[in-house]
């Protein structure tokens, strides 16, 4: 049997009211009645209350002051206030909008209980909507699975999921959440299975293929270009397409929004990915160019990604766009450089085109692996969204581009690459010299099964540089990630629910493409 919900209702002609309060009673609220605000407070803080009904016109204390009073006492709790006029601004400016309802007399008792029910059941009413809507949304991808989906439909599911993701967070739902979990887990079985059969058919132009990496540019920032606006291209790195869902409405007062999506070349790393961003061209192809930016490590950004501003500017001068004054090129790693880019802004907006990189999500994402605080901050996803959120929120990144908003600039966003959390281990063997990452490797002699790994034995099919004599590369597909047998269990638990990035699937490949027109 359900809980009975206990009302109070403050009103000086509760007497009158005799009607509404059988009617509640029929409903399973307990209404306990005073006639002023005095006797309301000395009740609220005696006693234990799920919701107030205040009038507001009561001799001595009028219900504002009683809710204020309240307030100070019990913040939890919720006020419903029945007033004879509709001057909610009134009341808001006075309560600082803290008020969970209003309704305007006469009122009539029907009236009443939605109020209550909208108050005290929101969570129940809410979980029951959500279910019933995540079920048929369930039922709808299973199909589109079951379909065999194109690349299309990859980006549609993996939007819907995403936008999913965000919406559990609010409920307190386990088994949902749960549900949703394992239906992305088998939708990146079969999205690796697809990447693997296409892949290589999609970067040689054999087939309808995806915007990749190297056609952000050329399709999302060229054409704004060319119809003489001004563009912010700002690549947020490693950033996740739910974790950009997560930020976007912080920035609905500031923009119109259209979001797209693209596809991140394999691997799924910084060196490759947005390289392959800025110069519009594949690894294999920047090689050509630039053959000493794949001699160093790909850990080493400094090195591997040194050239980003060149190759940027040839990509656009190779596309007839010879853009005046010369583009600026801006690269944040700290938030030092990020408040010091705020604060010197405007120097900015005498540029036709500004390309940004900043870094936070990516150092996050490193950080948790080597700082307990931060794994205790960074659990799961949902963990996650919430810290980049916050992050945003508070960011010199969200002052900068309310700042060219104002100024009605376009700005182009998107991601190199995402991450995903690392649950399960794939051994693999290799020489010495072989790469150290986790989602993927290169080197001679690389040997793992097939199961979880797409194998590159010839770098060239993948348009990828060789990296050696015989060297190829493999990518770890779902949510596998690479481990020696060496000491292998040592190792599998130190990197088991690491985010990480480099290989297939879904949160690391399908990226959002945000272009945000600003209001002014």
């Amino acid at each position: 049997m359900p809980e009975t919900k206990r009302i109070l209702w403050a009103d000086d002609e509760i007497d009158l009211l005799e009607a509404h309060v059988l009617y509640l009673q029929q409903y399973g609220y307990d209404v306990i009645g005073v006639t002023n605000g005095e006797d309301a407070i000395h009740r609220v803080m005696s006693e234990t209350f799920d919701v107030v009904l205040l009038d507001e016109h009561m001799p001595g204390m009028d219900g504002i002051e009683t809710a204020a009073a309240i307030m100070e006492k019990r913040p939890s709790l919720p006020i419903i206030m029945i007033t004879k006029s509709e001057e909610e601004a009134l009341m808001d400016s006075a309560l600082g909008g803290k008020i969970k309802d209003y309704l305007t007399k006469p009122v009539n008792p029907t009236q009443i209980l939605v109020a209550l029910k909208k108050v005290i059941e929101k969570t129940q009413i809410e979980q029951k909507i959500v279910t019933r809507d995540y079920l048929t949304e369930f039922r709808q991808v299973s199909q589109k699975l079951s379909e065999g989906p194109g690349w299309r439909e990859w980006m549609d599911i993996h939007a819907r999921l995403s936008a999913w993701e965000i919406e559990l967070d609010r409920l307190p739902d386990e088994g949902l959440r749960n549900s949703l979990e394992g239906q992305r887990e088998e939708c990146n079985i079969e999205f690796s299975k697809y990447v693997e059969e296409h892949y290589e058919d999609w970067i040689w132009g054999r087939t309808d293929a995806p915007p990749l990496s190297v056609d952000v540019v050329r399709s999302f920032v060229m054409p704004r270009l060319a119809e003489n606006k001004n563009v912010l291209f700002l690549v947020i790195d490693c950033m996740r397409a739910d974790q950009w869902i997560a930020m976007e409405s912080l920035l609905h007062d500031n923009f119109r929004i259209t979001r797209d999506y693209h596809f991140s070349i394999l691997p799924t790393a910084t060196p490759y990915s947005r390289n392959a961003l800025f110069s519009g061209l594949f690894p294999g192809d920047i090689e050509k160019d630039y053959p000493d930016l794949w001699k160093r490590s790909d850990e080493d950004e400094l090195s591997s990604n040194r050239f980003e501003r060149q190759l940027l500017d040839k990509q656009l001068r190779e596309n007839g766009m010879f853009i005046e004054p010369e583009p600026k090129y801006v690269k944040i790693l700290d938030p030092e450089e990020a408040n010091n880019t705020s604060k010197k802004i405007s120097q900015y907006f005498n540029n036709r085109l500004v390309s940004m990189v900043f870094n936070f999500v990516d150092m996050l994402g490193h950080s948790r692996s080597h700082s307990d605080v931060i794994r205790e901050m960074l659990p799961h996803e949902a963990g996650y969204r919430s810290v980049v959120r916050a992050w945003f929120e508070h960011s010199s990144l969200r002052q900068i581009l309310i700042a060219f908003a104002k100024q009605k600039w376009t700005v182009v966003v998107t991601s190199d690459h995402g991450s995903i959390r690392a649950q399960k281990g794939a051994r693999v063997v290799s020489d010495r010299e072989a790469s150290t990452g986790l989602r993927f490797k290169y080197g001679r002699n690389l040997k793992v099964e097939k199961r979880p790994a797409i194998i590159a034995n010839e770098p060239e099919k993948f348009r990828l540089p060789r990296r050696g004599l015989n060297a190829g590369y493999i990518f770890a597909k779902e949510n596998y990630y690479f481990v020696y047998p060496t000491n292998y269990h040592k190792y599998l638990t130190l990197y088991k629910d690491s985010f990480l990035h480099g290989g297939c699937s879904l949160e690391e490949m399908i990226l959002p493409v945000v272009t945000m027109e600003g209001k002014g």
